[in-house]
C-alpha cells in the first residue's frame, strides 16, 4: 500500500481523494496517494466497485461460460430425445396402419 510510504497530506491537500479515502503525501516523488474505502477504486477513489462474489473477472467468465455450455447441452439432448420419441411413434403407427390394412376380418 502507498499509505505505508507517505506522511498524511496538509489540510489544503485532503480534499484530493474522493468518497472518504485518505490522503497521503509520497515526498520522494513530490505527489499525493489515496487509500480508498471500500467499493471505490482508482488514483483519486473516484470509481464506485461493485463488489461480486467470484475473486476474480476471469472466475466469474468461467462461471457464465459452464453455465451457456451446461444449456447448450441441455437443449440438444432435449431436441435429440424428442426426434427418437416422434420417429418411434410414427413407426408405430405405420406399423398398426399395415397390420390392420392385412389384417383379415372374420364372415358373419
Amino acid at each position: 500500500m502507498m499509505a505505508d510510504h507517505g506522511d498524511p497530506c496538509e489540510e489544503q491537500e485532503v480534499s484530493y481523494c474522493m468518497n472518504g479515502a485518505t490522503c497521503y503525501k509520497i515526498s520522494s516523488m513530490n505527489s499525493l496517494s489515496c487509500v480508498c474505502t471500500e467499493n471505490y477504486r482508482g488514483s483519486r477513489c473516484e470509481h464506485f466497485w461493485l463488489s461480486s462474489l467470484s475473486p476474480s473477472a476471469e472466475h466469474a467468465g468461467l462461471i457464465a461460460a459452464v453455465v451457456i455450455v451446461a444449456l447448450l447441452i441441455f437443449v440438444v439432448l432435449a431436441v435429440v430425445i424428442y426426434c427418437i420419441h416422434n420417429f418411434r411413434s410414427t413407426k408405430r403407427r405405420q406399423k398398426n396402419i399395415q397390420h390392420q390394412y392385412w389384417r383379415i376380418q372374420p364372415r358373419v
